[in-house]
């Protein structure tokens, strides 16, 4: 069994541990935060053994990136890629009551969480977050550290951006792209394709206007 530590304790990090238990598919060997008071506490059994720097010296662990911003996840990921920890490094955890189609794809260092759905030929990138109950339609695509919170649902052949990400409740129309690093708001529902870098809110959403606007 695989050796795994999580990287940034929080909330996420619970959820992750408990997955990770209930597959059995790694042994979680501890935390790294950069928060120095945690250094030596525990959830869940699970110790703090350091700093994320810290990472390359455990020389045989897979890692998971336990924090909820895609943004944060991909600045994470860079910042240890120059410190020699590279892509064959991240684990991919899905829960064991998560049913992958065979003809799916799953990236790298994603994380997937209890009771998604993910549909035939679909695509999930690198470090991508999806929360419980969300839904990827057939042919859909999740780019890399994307994040779709819990009850959000992606249309067939609908394309997520890189770190974008998709509030709680939010959906996706079929062959509809939200851009690299926009944000849709909880519970709004996109019709129209969502550019880069834009927040679109509402039913049906539209963009909010930058403070600047």
């Amino acid at each position: 069994m695989s050796e795994l530590m999580l990287l940034a304790m929080g909330g996420l990090a619970r959820e992750v541990l408990a997955a990770v238990r209930n597959s059995g598919q790694y042994d979680v060997l501890g935390i790294l935060d950069d928060d120095p008071e945690l250094l030596g506490t525990t959830i869940g059994g699970a110790v703090v053994m350091g700093a994320l720097a810290d990472a390359p010296a455990f020389t045989k662990a897979l890692f998971t990136v336990c924090i909820p911003c895609g943004r944060d996840r991909e600045d994470l990921v860079d910042r240890l890629s120059l410190l020699g920890v590279h892509e064959d490094r991240y684990a991919t955890v899905v829960d064991p009551d998560v049913r992958v189609p065979k003809d799916s794809r799953i990236g790298t260092g994603s994380i997937v969480m209890r009771n998604a759905t993910i549909a035939p030929q679909a695509r999930i990138g690198r470090h991508v977050l999806l929360k419980p109950h969300v839904n990827v339609g057939y042919r859909a695509s999740v780019d890399d550290f994307a994040t779709l919170h819990p009850r959000v649902s992606v249309g067939e052949g609908a394309r997520i951006g890189r770190a974008a990400h998709l509030g709680m409740n939010a959906g996706v129309g079929d062959g509809v792209a939200v851009g690299n690093y926009s944000r849709v708001e909880m519970r709004s529902a996109v019709m129209h394709n969502v550019p880069e870098h834009e927040t679109w809110a509402g039913v049906p959403a539209r963009r909010e206007a930058a403070p600047n606007d």
